[in-house]
């Protein structure tokens, strides 16, 4: 077995990229992976001299894992991720007697063809990350150096970088663009004078990892103690791990909450103790909702937690800048590529932005029913949720999957644009597998009414497998198989019978079969330089986009 190169962090950072992205957490280290398959020379810069190697987040949804299968990670490390299991479903609120108040349904299948939802040990996925980002040509990954300043132009971004506790030793990058995935105090974030948006939920809460020496069982992936006593958190953290999170009460102080001892004396009643856990970490966070008013100044844009926070409770905080990772580099590779104009990097900003703003509204409003320390509003709330669990569409509820925000790169229709595409498995001749997998992935014009190829002029096929689309009839004719009618139930679902999805799996167009002429026609009259044929944001204007 070859063992995977290391970042060299003793090399000279080259003074000309494409891309230089500041910060190597998982998101910085995807969009690296992303851009150096589309041909860009991108190097990522980390401050911390070695990776973080205990873990932070812990779920990871089906949407995201699509995106990982897209950069070719899943193929070898598919075995990180532990899917939802639960007789009720996955996801249980309870109240301090552990009565069963709510149950969710997080383990039915999802669209992207992988479990809904997913535990991981974060160090493993960073470590797979760095491996495949420093295999991609043209990408490498310098630890050890932090960003100082920046300075913009037409053309690009002027970078200083030193190496980490050596501001003497400047070294300057030119870049024509900077991706800042810096964090969530973002240095990149903070140079360009961007403001933060405040959701006004805050709350200090003790994250506990831990492994298991005994077994254990579990009703629910996650487990929701509304104890307004004291609120608590249980979550299946990866293969062999396990997490609690405790709220603070104000008669507790944070130096209190993060010693060990507290950590045992809370797990105590969940019979977690020193005999039959090992602790792994421990450490005080304080939950937020937040987001930055503007993603992009110049040529510089944010992703990750410099774009966004929010509380854990939904479990969407990597998700969301994996997401912000797919749809920023699709865009970069086009326009680098000379296949899209710049402005189509114009509405990156304005879709997540809309998009994680739902989501983190989500989040607080979860966080606010668990966090709920009055004990009166405690019962009332118990009460309303018992009347919740008798209705099957409560239970059904999904985790949060919104529709782009806008102005959108979509054309308006009855309610699939802006929303994602699905995923299933499919047979294509002798292969069959996940649908990018076996046809491919990008840009996919799928129809179930026939070959969308035979409505299209032979110059609007070239041009759409020019960039990176791919044609596909799943009919029951047609030579790609839905062996599970994933596309078939989807179809009906949205009561239209094709779609155009972009490459980051969002919907561009759904309608009529019919409408695939005019469907390609609008998508190159989007991308293309708006002196040529002029660009149709969805939000700018009405009717389509």
């Amino acid at each position: 077995m070859t063992t995977p190169r290391e970042p060299d962090s003793a090399a000279p950072l080259r003074p000309v990229v494409d891309c230089l992205v500041v910060g190597g957490g998982p998101v910085g280290l995807l969009t690296a992976v992303l851009l150096g398959q589309a041909g860009l020379r991108v190097t990522v810069v980390e401050r911390q001299p070695q990776r973080y190697p205990l873990p932070r987040a812990c779920t990871i949804d089906h949407e995201a894992l699509r995106i990982l299968q897209a950069a070719g990670l899943m193929d070898d490390h598919a075995g990180l991720f532990e899917p939802s299991r639960g007789e009720r479903g996955g996801y249980e609120f309870r109240n301090g007697e552990g009565e069963l108040l709510r149950a969710i349904d997080w383990n039915r299948p999802a669209e992207s063809g992988w479990a809904n939802t997913n535990g991981f040990y974060q160090p493993d996925l960073e470590a797979a990350l760095e491996a495949l980002a420093v295999a991609t040509p043209g990408v490498e990954v310098h630890r050890g150096w932090t960003f100082q300043d920046l300075a913009q132009d037409q053309d690009g971004v002027s970078v200083q970088v030193t190496p980490t506790g050596q501001p003497a030793g400047a070294v300057q990058v030119r870049s024509r663009w900077l991706v800042g995935a810096d964090g969530a105090n973002s240095p990149v974030r903070s140079r360009l004078g961007i403001e933060v948006g405040d959701s006004g939920f805050e709350a200090d809460w003790l994250v506990v990892d831990y492994q298991p020496l005994a077994e254990e069982n579990w009703s629910a992936f996650v487990t929701q103690y509304c104890d307004p006593a004291q609120p608590a958190t249980a979550v299946n953290s990866g293969p062999g791990r396990r997490r609690f999170e405790f709220m603070r009460r104000a008669d507790t102080t944070v130096e209190e909450l993060g010693r060990d001892s507290t950590a045992w004396r809370l797990m105590a009643p969940w019979g977690v103790t020193p005999e039959t856990a090992r602790l792994e970490r421990h450490a005080v966070y304080t939950f937020r909702g937040r987001w930055a008013r503007g993603w992009r100044e110049g040529n510089t844009f944010l992703a990750g937690d410099a774009a966004h926070l929010m509380p854990p409770f939904l479990g969407q905080g990597l998700c969301a800048g994996l997401r912000d990772a797919r749809a920023l580099t699709w865009r970069l590779g086009m326009v680098h590529q000379g296949l899209a104009s710049p402005d189509v990097l114009d509405t990156y900003g304005p879709e997540r932005t809309g998009h994680v703003r739902k989501i983190i509204d989500e989040a607080v409003a979860a966080g606010r029913v668990i966090c709920e320390l009055d004990a009166g509003r405690a019962a009332a709330r118990d009460a309303e949720m018992r009347k919740l669990s008798g209705d099957p569409g409560a239970a059904a509820q999904e985790p949060p999957h919104p529709r782009l925000g806008e102005p959108s790169l979509t054309v308006a229709g009855k309610d699939a644009d802006g929303r994602l595409a699905p995923q299933g498995r499919v047979r294509a001749g002798d292969r069959t597998g996940l649908f990018d997998d076996v046809v491919g992935g990008g840009w996919q014009l799928i129809s179930r009414a026939g070959d969308p190829a035979a409505l299209l002029g032979a110059e609007d096929v070239s041009w759409f497998r020019q960039i990176g689309g791919v044609i596909a009839d799943v009919s029951d004719e047609g030579p790609v198989q839905d062996l599970d009618n994933a596309y078939g139930r989807w179809f009906t679902e949205h009561d239209c019978e094709v779609f155009l999805a972009r490459p980051d799996f969002y919907v561009f167009a759904a309608g009529e079969h019919t409408d695939i002429p005019r469907f390609v026609s609008l998508l190159r009259r989007a991308v293309q330089p708006a002196a040529q044929d002029g660009v149709l944001p969805r939000g700018n204007q009405g009717g389509t986009s």
